[in-house]
């Protein structure tokens, strides 16, 4: 890794002009999208081609337990080597000296992608577009809350603070004034992303208190997914330099609408860079067609992965501005699947059923397999909806084990996403939904406790 700084990308390399790099973060993925790793001196970080993490990182849930997912030969915890994929370096500025960050890819012993890791797991859905000569591009949008510091997890969640002194509103959706509020930490989230060489298309209040949507430019997969992994972070530390947090959680406040991590999806042809879901008059496709049939064919097999705890089912609430249901229409926002306004060679389907409590990783490679299965197949799509489909019933399951069923069953989405992969996930959110049953709730002990 012989004269590594000068290979970095261009954002890195303006923040460490004319400055000695004191630290790098090593840093992988888990399941949850979690950031794990090591951090090293700069100075031995240069010496080094791989370093060394044990796969168990995979087999531990939200809580920090342990799930029995280590396969025949028991839990050993073997070492898997990680190498750094050097275009993803960026600054971490939030830190007392210069420190960069880089995601690393895991290899078992004999060379092979561990399948477990979440980056692996999308770069596998991409590849196998790929295979077919199509290029998957995705545009996702990222919401978040911004609250009052909750060191008590028995209490309430509150909006945070603004600066008129008041705690932050709901129902002011695209208000500047509300994005005003909470100004400084918008700022630092500004400030950490430039330094990042991360692009912000937009940022809005959404309709939550303290709700905040960020788009993202739409481009690769896998370094979109890097965006978010690393947006979430910087989010994180911005907030904190203002006494507050950031959640991600998909309902964190009751009464309020949850957090979404919408993906927008085109598939370009790779020898030409043409958008299939349209045709040389600028009309909609076979293909398109086929994608949104995949889409509403293995969604309700995907939202597993899409909505992975027992809080992400609280989001799907009719008339809390997140779909029920799998229909799909033209710039309606109560369908699961919208198709926004957009010139032909833009042209895109959007899935809002996804929370931005999902891995992004896995989140985005699970909705690019449901649509490419439904090119691969010709699956058949629904005819278009128009008028509010949240007055239809639900279409996808109302809880985690009713979701883990459904992707137990899911042969051929499994088989895209890796079956080693399939078989971990699923019993390490068997296990968490086990530890969420050990939990009492307040809502149990207010209405069972003296009345059953």
């Amino acid at each position: 890794m012989a004269n590594w700084i000068a290979s970095l990308p261009d954002a890195a390399q303006r923040y460490l002009d004319g400055r000695r790099l004191d630290e790098v973060e090593c840093v992988i993925a888990d399941l949850p999208g979690i950031a794990r790793g090591k951090a090293m001196p700069a100075t031995k970080f240069s010496q080094q081609k791989r370093f060394y993490l044990p796969d168990s990182i995979f087999y531990q849930t939200i809580a920090g337990g342990w799930a029995e997912a280590a396969g025949e030969g028991g839990f050993t915890e073997p070492d898997m080597f990680l190498v750094p994929d050097l275009d993803t370096a960026t600054a971490a500025p939030w830190t007392a000296d210069w420190t960069l960050q880089v995601v690393h890819d895991a290899y078992d012993s004999a060379g092979a992608p561990v399948p477990m890791a979440p980056r692996n797991v999308l770069k596998r859905v991409v590849a196998a577009y790929r295979e077919r000569g199509l290029e998957p591009v995705v545009a996702p949008e990222m919401e978040f809350y911004l609250v009052a510091r909750n060191i008590d997890p028995a209490q309430e969640i509150k909006p945070m603070m603004g600066r008129s002194g008041r705690p932050a509103a709901a129902r002011q959706a695209y208000s500047m004034s509300a994005v005003d509020e909470y100004g400084p930490v918008i700022d630092d989230i500004y400030d950490f992303a430039e330094a990042q060489g991360l692009e912000i298309d937009g940022i809005t209040q959404e309709g939550g208190a303290g709700q905040v949507e960020i788009n993202l430019r739409h481009g690769d997969p896998v370094k979109l997914a890097d965006e978010i992994f690393y947006f979430k972070r910087l989010i994180r530390e911005a907030a904190l330099r203002h006494d507050c947090f950031a959640t991600f959680m998909a309902k964190p406040i009751s009464g309020e609408p949850g957090s979404a991590m919408h993906i927008h999806h085109s598939v370009l042809e790779a020898a030409t860079g043409r958008n299939i879901f349209s045709d040389e008059n600028g009309r909609e496709t076979a293909p398109f067609f086929h994608f949104i049939g995949g889409l509403q064919t293995h969604l309700p097999s995907a939202i597993a992965i899409l909505a992975p705890y027992v809080n992400s089912y609280r989001r799907y609430v009719p008339d809390q501005a997140a779909p029920i249901n799998l229909d799909w229409g033209h710039d309606n926002r109560t369908t699961g699947l919208r198709v926004p306004v957009a010139d032909p060679g833009a042209r895109r389907v959007e899935n809002r059923l996804a929370g931005m409590d999902s891995n992004p990783y896995l989140g985005i490679a699970a909705s690019l397999a449901c649509g490419l299965l439904g090119l691969i197949d010709k699956a058949p799509h629904r005819p278009v909806f128009t008028g509010d489909a949240y007055s239809g019933e639900g279409e996808i399951p109302r809880g985690l084990f009713d979701a883990l069923e459904h992707f137990a069953a899911a042969t051929a989405l499994r088989d895209l996403l890796g079956p080693k992969f399939a078989r971990v996930y699923e019993i390490v959110k068997a296990a968490e939904y086990n530890e969420f049953l050990q939990e009492i709730s307040p809502w149990e002990r207010e209405h069972l406790l003296l009345n059953v």
